[in-house]
């Protein structure tokens, strides 16, 4: 679909241009510029007033965004006064968070009810601004129509680098619009969120066209849309061939067996993604066979999601083949799906026999095992110390008095106290980088290997939860560096971590 920015002739007979207008005198003075101010020869007002009376008359929605006359023509109109005169001519409500952040690198606009109207409003004045980085735009409402404004903002910004457009029901034509802009390589994004935006079947080959060939976009999130079998064969052809994207999220789809089969096949050769999320598809034993056949040759993924895919321990010991090849996956995500402890000791078994693994977590949360498989699970934490699996209850243990064990977080302190230490001191000296950020594999790693504080598995699982309260993969201990140049006592730094507890 082409996306024009210049007036359609109906446009212009219905505002013809205004005599004697400051940008037509310069035109007409300057012979190398004729050509583009022709197209922009009309002041802010009367080509937002243009636009505005084209949608009246034809009652649908313009896919010509004027968006370039306003930029270039707004000599002493710009930022929040463009935006409010635009919001006067498209007659919507300005958004105040929206004027006070104009100059700021993130902007968070969602549920804000703007609708396609406003967010042209929006489009409109960030087409020159080169202060935003991050606008979040979801369940706005926006349709195609608000998709085709972005997009053509997006033609002229180049500033915007992160787009959140979920949720607001952009339907095939919005999906056609979006694709083309990538396809064209004329944004600079590299993360864009269309979630749940009732893109289905036939908006899959727009989007498998246009990123075979884009070489910005690094994060794509297209869940809770309705791709299924064909989609799946077109997105895999994708993947084969592109080079740039990192992050791809399909959950919630519907590519079930056949659809994941093909994406497979792409990701077999693919070089670059990381993070490749199929919770919620449907993909059976089938599909679990095909991504672990892909597994065995890829080596960039390094976090898969399939949880909640109907994969039972058939599927589970079939996929765990590939786990015992693999040297690059780190996080695998299997909870909610139909697995015994049979199938979680496979899983934990091919980490074992593969010397190369670097497999870091196993999220089985809703298994019930037993304690065969717990004293497996003690096995290989000794050679492999970073792996974290979280599984469910342990069979027989609601009978038994739990085992009891010290607070982690007394054990350490003892150990501080009897060495003289400050917490940021022994953090410090475990962070090999030295950026205050420990990744917790290698947090878990060093404390497994301090034979002088008698911390086991279960503790130091204990220990990361706290140290890492929000999930971010990382122990962050930058916080205490002021503590540390203020000189404050061991037990004040232990007291003021315990605060922070949930």
């Amino acid at each position: 679909m082409a996306v024009n920015s210049s007036l359609t002739e109906e446009q212009k007979q219905m505002n013809p241009p205004l005599a004697g207008s400051d940008v037509e005198n310069e035109s007409q003075k300057d012979a190398d510029l004729n050509e583009e101010t022709s197209e922009i020869n009309e002041s802010p007002e009367s080509v937002l007033l243009a636009d505005s009376s084209a949608e009246k008359a034809t009652q649908g929605f313009d896919s010509d965004l004027e968006v370039e006359g306003p930029a270039k023509a707004s000599v002493g109109i710009m930022g929040a006064e463009l935006y409010l005169e635009a919001c006067r001519l498209m007659e919507v409500v300005p958004v105040s968070h929206f004027i006070q952040n104009l100059n700021k690198p993130y902007i968070n606009l969602n549920h804000h009810g703007l609708g396609p109207k406003g967010v042209k409003a929006i489009a409109i004045a960030l087409v020159s601004n080169v202060s935003v980085t991050h606008l979040e735009l979801e369940d706005n409402c926006i349709l195609a129509e608000g998709a085709v404004c972005i997009a053509e903002m997006l033609r002229e910004n180049s500033c915007l680098q992160e787009l959140n457009i979920s949720n607001n029901h952009l339907d095939t034509a919005g999906a056609e619009a979006i694709a083309s802009l990538l396809l064209d390589n004329m944004s600079y994004l590299h993360a864009i969120q269309l979630s749940g935006n009732n893109f289905g079947e036939e908006t899959a080959p727009y989007f498998a066209e246009a990123l075979m060939g884009n070489y910005q976009v690094k994060e794509l999130d297209l869940s809770h849309n309705e791709f299924s079998e064909k989609g799946g064969q077109l997105l895999g052809q994708m993947l084969a061939n592109n080079t740039t994207l990192e992050i791809l999220d399909l959950s919630w789809n519907y590519l079930k067996r056949k659809g994941t089969v093909a994406l497979s096949r792409g990701l077999r050769g693919n070089g670059t993604l990381k993070i490749l999320n199929l919770s919620w598809n449907g993909i059976g034993n089938e599909g679990a066979v095909a991504l672990g056949e892909a597994l065995k040759v890829n080596n960039a993924l390094v976090h898969l999601d399939i949880s909640n895919n109907q994969i039972n321990n058939e599927g589970a010991k079939k996929f765990c083949r590939s786990l015992e090849i693999n040297g690059e996956l780190k996080i695998l995500k299997m909870a909610n799906n139909p697995l015994t402890v049979e199938g979680a000791t496979a899983l934990v078994t091919s980490v074992r026999k593969n010397p190369k693994s670097m497999m870091e977590e196993i999220n089985i949360s809703n298994v019930l095992v037993n304690e065969t498989f717990i004293k497996l699970l003690d096995l290989v934490y000794r050679t492999q110390p970073e792996l974290d699996v979280i599984y469910g209850e342990v069979e027989g243990c609601i009978a038994k008095i739990p085992k009891q064990h010290p607070s982690p977080m007394k054990v350490i302190q003892n150990y501080l106290k009897d060495h003289n230490l400050g917490l940021w001191d022994f953090l410090r000296n475990i962070d090999k980088d030295g950026n205050m950020k420990i990744p917790v594999a290698a947090f878990r790693r060093a404390m497994m290997q301090q034979s002088s504080i008698p911390l086991d598995r279960v503790q130091i699982g204990e220990l990361v939860r706290k140290l890492d309260r929000n999930q971010t993969g990382f122990v962050d201990y930058s916080h205490l560096k002021e503590q540390k140049l203020a000189q404050k006592p061991v037990e004040g730094e232990i007291e003021e971590e315990k605060k922070k507890e949930p």
